[in-house]
């Protein structure tokens, strides 16, 4: 049985780039413009204090996924690499980030198809 998704929290100053990223991934990467556009829709709006403890674009997250933690940046497309840990917001897990806090948990799928889980345990703000 699948999990509820979690509440998350998105910069309103933020949304109408990232839904335009959404849009324009629908042609290459339609699951991820999808999956992407979903995560806007269910996703609060928010400026202010009560971001400063959520990830956003920018924030450096730390996670738990298979039973391996991990520490990574979320970036725009354009910013990414891997080796530098900064992951794309147009990534499955990067999508699976966007706005959760600390404590909260989702699960996601992996490009090669596998469902995952993952935790954040912590965020530092951008």
């Amino acid at each position: 049985m699948p999990r509820s998704l979690p509440e998350i929290v998105i910069r309103a100053a933020d949304e109408e780039r990232l839904a335009e990223l959404a849009n324009g991934l629908l042609d290459s990467r339609p699951e991820l413009g999808e999956e992407l556009l979903a995560e806007l829709a269910r996703a609060r709006l928010a400026d202010g204090d009560e971001l400063a403890n959520t990830v956003q674009m920018g924030s450096t997250v730390t996670y738990e996924a298979e039973g391996r933690t991990r520490q990574v940046t979320l970036v725009y497309p354009a910013q990414a690499n891997i080796d530098a840990g900064c992951i794309s917001v147009a990534t499955p897990i990067g999508t699976a980030l966007l706005g959760l806090a600390p404590g909260q948990a989702i699960d996601w799928t992996a490009r090669d198809g596998r469902r995952q889980h993952l935790t954040v345990l912590s965020v530092t703000p951008a």
